[in-house]
């Protein structure tokens, strides 16, 4: 098999699957590809401004976790937006003929600042069920358990205890999601993104074939972030708890929250963050121990792609490595020229 350019495979590379499409980061910085509805790739750049840029401090380790993680969230929504738009979906979705009767009402009479109102009170539920699924229900959990189950023998392994609670409700989360159409087509986008991610990382030509061949399990992958993230907030909350056993008490529950949202989750971030660039770089056995439960659940986040999604993933991280190419513009066709007019000869006279 060819290799890749030996600058190249030195170049630092990550991604995110989106609608329909995958967005790469590289030296030439973000782009994105998405299939279109009638077959087609198009492929654009995606600026990415990081803040580190204009303030060098944001950039410093165990700083720039919490930054990277913040500035990343906020860059995926946007490529996400942007890929349902250029898959061609939403047209498809907005043709009168295969909108219900509530989705042509609603169409037809709301504009588009009440549907930005819709927009916001939804992201409003959606944040407030996820505090609820994955801060607050283990942790009510572990107390109801210990207060009706065990007596209060379960209080010296509250934080473990609300890891494993909070972990099992991740892996059972994602596994429902998981079987909705739209979202396992998500997942297969993701698929395609880390093979195409090793392909490139181990000097193969990105070719489907090579790409195909490649695993789809990184140890750099958001989901073993998440995971590397429980796991090194049982430490800490542990440790916390240890220092201030007042915290553990069931009257003290709503502090304990505030505590773990505002005070220990920024520390336990900037940690991952930098457990996880470690473990991209190294093997040794501490890495595979925290890289272990996010490959586990890759298994469900990720699924095997088409070639199809292989193609796009290979036009994506092309254009993060080597830059997008702007499509040529149409020459313009000459105007005509005018051609003088033909001096009418007098007609001959009639004999």
């Amino acid at each position: 098999m060819a290799k890749q350019k030996t600058c190249a495979a030195k170049a630092s590379v990550g991604g995110q699957a989106l609608i329909e499409g995958v967005m790469m980061n590289g030296p030439q910085g973000s782009a994105l590809a998405v299939r279109h509805t009638d077959g087609r790739i198009i492929t654009e750049p995606v600026e990415f401004r990081h803040v580190k840029d204009k303030v060098k401090l944001l950039g410093v380790p165990f700083i720039r976790g919490v930054v990277n993680y913040i500035e990343t969230m906020i860059f995926g929504y946007k490529c996400l937006m942007r890929s349902a738009d250029l898959s061609g979906q939403m047209e498809a979705d907005e043709d009168p003929e295969k909108m219900s009767k509530m989705d042509r009402w609603l169409n037809d009479h709301m504009g588009p600042k009440f549907m930005g109102a819709v927009t916001a009170v939804l992201s409003v539920i959606v944040t407030a069920i996820s505090v609820f699924l994955f801060v607050y229900l283990p942790t009510l959990l572990v107390d109801l358990a210990d207060e009706h189950l065990l007596a209060s023998r379960l209080a010296d392994f509250h934080p473990l205890l609300e890891g494993i609670l909070r972990a099992i409700i991740i892996v059972v989360y994602m596994f429902l999601v998981s079987r909705l159409k739209d979202i396992h087509r998500v997942f297969m986008y993701h698929g395609a993104e880390h093979k195409t991610i090793f392909c490139y990382e181990k000097g193969l030509e990105l070719t489907v074939e090579n790409v195909r061949s490649c695993k789809r399990f990184h140890p750099r992958c958001g989901t073993s972030f998440i995971f590397i993230i429980i796991i090194i907030n049982i430490i800490v909350s542990s440790i916390v708890a240890l220092i201030f056993p007042i915290l553990q008490d069931h009257s003290m529950r709503l502090i304990w929250m505030v505590v773990k949202i505002f005070g220990i989750l920024p520390v336990v971030t900037a940690i991952s963050y930098e457990m996880l660039k470690y473990a991209g770089r190294h093997t040794n056995i501490v890495t595979k121990i925290f890289s272990a439960p996010g490959l586990w659940m890759q298994r469900i986040t990720t699924a095997e792609p088409t070639d199809d999604m292989i193609e796009v993933g290979i036009a994506s991280l092309k254009g993060a490595l080597y830059g997008v190419e702007a499509e040529p513009e149409k020459p313009e066709a000459p105007e005509p020229e005018e051609q003088p007019e033909a001096e009418e000869k007098p007609a001959p006279e009639n004999e």
